[in-house]
């Protein structure tokens, strides 16, 4: 998704949840320094994604069951942030993580140091955590705001729905979601809204499969 097809959605959502465009830019630049002469090239995502399924692991609580029936050895997989705790746990390594920087960092940094590629969000709420992309290799910046040097915009706000724009963007032959729940009633307020906001983006992709 090109930003000018974002910025509306983006303008939404910014109104929805009373976020800041500025926090979100200047975590965008903080991330766009952090990462130069660091940032990987678009193309390791190409290969992992172009004319692939993928398989698109969400943290809720059902992902670990959902594993069990799939055979994952099909897939590229794309992780969710805090899903890949669940992943490692079940001895699989994903071949990317998209993430803000919430989940479990050194779960996140023992997969990027078996191969996972990261894909590392930048908004207003998570500056700090930013500094984590130091000890990672592979590193490709994302921000909700206009894309900057090194920092890019695939269209998404949570981690799930960045992981499906991330694998529409480069090609990928189907996506497949796991451990996805859009109607968790046992989460807070803005979670929920989130997880509506998920749905509608995710709507978006065409031929997106549901376990």
């Amino acid at each position: 998704m090109e930003f000018e097809d974002w910025e509306p959605l983006y303008k939404e959502i910014l109104q929805d949840f009373g976020w800041s465009r500025e926090k979100d830019e200047e975590a965008a630049m903080k991330l766009s320094s952090l990462l130069s002469g660091k940032t990987s090239d678009l193309s390791i995502l190409k290969k992992k994604l172009e004319g692939k399924d993928v398989l698109v692991c969400g943290n809720a609580l059902m992902l670990s069951n959902d594993l069990d029936k799939i055979n994952t050895e099909r897939y590229t997989i794309i992780a969710a942030d805090g899903a890949t705790s669940t992943l490692l746990e079940k001895g699989i390594v994903p071949d990317i993580i998209v993430t803000d920087l919430d989940g479990y960092i050194p779960d996140e940094i023992e997969a990027n140091r078996k191969g996972a590629i990261m894909v590392v969000h930048a908004h207003g709420d998570n500056i700090k955590r930013l500094e984590a992309v130091r000890d990672m290799l592979d590193v490709i910046g994302t921000t909700q705001a206009a894309p900057l040097a090194n920092v890019y915009n695939f269209g998404g706000l949570s981690d799930g729905d960045r992981c499906v724009f991330l694998a529409h963007s480069f090609g990928a032959r189907s996506i497949t979601l796991s451990g996805f729940n859009f109607s968790d009633e046992k989460v807070t307020e803005t979670k929920k809204k989130k997880l509506k906001w998920a749905k509608k983006l995710i709507g978006f992709s065409p031929g997106i499969i549901e376990l």
